[in-house]
């Protein structure tokens, strides 16, 4: 009896098929880095006056616009002013209530029978 062994050449894998290249694969070396210098460019650009702005923010030097300083000085003056007027109508509202009890006390002595 003979056994058949087949050569390593005839013997097949199955091999996944690769998967599709990114864009940048494809590109040639100078449109690479013209393209990766355009980006780069882009994001300085985007992101300079935000670094600018964090970097006033944190060392202090930030001007505060004048006209916000004085909208935010009547602002609070009109708080002020408001708290003031909280604290007078609460006031008047408790003499209310007071009025309004001892007339309905004066109703009611009126009612009953001396």
């Amino acid at each position: 009896m003979m056994t058949l062994v087949l050569p390593a050449m005839l013997q097949t894998e199955v091999i996944a098929p690769l998967p599709p290249l990114p864009p940048w694969a494809l590109m040639t070396p100078p449109a690479l880095v013209l393209t990766s210098l355009g980006f780069l460019a882009a994001l300085v650009l985007i992101t300079y006056p935000l670094i600018r702005a964090i970097a006033r923010r944190i060392e202090g030097r930030s001007v505060p616009d004048q006209a916000l300083l004085s909208e935010v000085e009547e602002l609070r003056a009109r708080v002020a002013d408001l708290e003031q007027r909280h604290g007078a109508l609460h006031e008047l509202e408790e003499r209310m209530d007071f009025t309004e009890r001892l007339l309905a006390q004066q109703r009611e002595q009126a009612r009953l029978p001396h």
